[in-house]
């Protein structure tokens, strides 16, 4: 296995179009409500800039797209947001790079306090690629409907061609290994070793054979998934990146994990016949809290991840101290 780290995709730093006035209105508010930062510009319309991006509408009807982000921008805002079609600037996405055959992995409830984690790994190569053209499929965390989530996730799986798997980790177990491990940068690297196996099992399948598998780099060294990769992944490259999820491969398999977590989350609650609220807050907490006096700290095991803070605040335990960060 040979360890990269270099983006398949050539930068894209600049993007020019045009935007009938009621696509410029649309991104207008979009903007505004992301909270880009607003100034003037001579003979612009409006311009609007956040972190590594600039983006201009001039009275023209022109739109300039500029900054590190803009490969980003148009390929899950501009696009599937403002002009609803992967049209504009797609040819220069899908360059021949793009195109190889390839697994892509993520995963998600890494930070939810309740539900599962669960780990997916997608195989495209370019007859899938094409096949997805227009079709919205992008990181999971920009999609804000669950039956949008679970609609994307039943076409990447009937998408021919296309091979999946998704290892999902229940509480009960995610708590096991966590014991074990000590780590979360080490558990989610056995899940990602874990899910490039599985699809690397089924290899026949895989046509033709996939070059790489890309994921994103979580952890501080690449050598934290690397040391974990299995025997028949170790047959192939493995790419960490950040940002990752703007590769499609990587952006199915997040959308692949979220839909499993979703399914599993709701299955709990059912189950327990107790609303399980998503992510880490004060409701999280209230919710941890009552549970824990209700049913005792085996309810909270079954269906929450205990290393988090939020576990101990609702036993009444003292937190974790919260250890200084230095770079090495």
């Amino acid at each position: 296995m040979r360890l990269a780290s270099a983006s398949i995709v050539d930068p894209l730093t600049s993007h020019t179009c045009r935007l009938t006035p009621a696509e410029a209105a649309k991104l207008e508010m979009l903007l505004r409500d992301r909270h880009y930062e607003f100034r003037e510009v001579p003979y612009a319309r409006f311009a609007a800039s956040k972190d590594k991006l600039t983006v201009v509408f001039y009275e023209s009807g022109k739109l300039v797209v500029q900054g590190k982000a803009t490969r980003e921008f148009i390929e899950f805002v501009l696009e599937p947001e403002i002009l609803e079609r992967a049209e504009l600037g797609y040819e220069e996405v899908l360059n021949p790079e793009m195109l190889r055959p390839r697994i892509g992995v993520d995963e998600s409830g890494k930070g939810d306090f309740f539900g599962p984690l669960c780990v997916a790994g997608v195989y495209v190569n370019e007859a899938v690629i094409r096949a997805w053209a227009g079709a919205g499929i992008r990181d999971s965390k920009l999609i804000k409907s669950d039956a949008k989530v679970r609609a994307l996730a039943e076409q990447i799986r009937q998408t021919p061609g296309c091979v999946s798997t998704v290892v999902p980790i229940g509480n009960e177990a995610y708590n096991r290994l966590f014991a074990k491990l000590r780590s979360v940068n080490r558990l989610l690297a056995w899940g990602h070793a874990r899910v490039i196996e599985n699809l690397m099992e089924h290899r026949a399948r895989l046509q033709p054979p996939p070059e790489l598998a890309i994921s994103d780099q979580f952890a501080a060294t690449k050598d934290t998934v690397g040391k974990a990769i299995m025997a028949l992944g170790r047959e192939i490259e493995l790419v960490q990146r950040h940002k990752a999820e703007t590769d499609v491969a990587v952006a199915a398999a997040s959308i692949l994990a979220r839909a499993e977590f979703i399914d599993r989350l709701a299955a709990l609650e059912k189950k327990g016949g107790v609303r399980l609220p998503r992510g880490a807050s004060k409701e999280v907490d209230q919710t941890a809290r009552e549970l824990f006096e209700q049913k005792g700290v085996e309810a909270l095991r079954r269906v929450s991840k205990m290393h988090f803070r939020t576990a101990f605040r609702a036993q009444g335990l003292p937190e974790p101290e919260v250890k200084e960060w230095r770079k090495r």
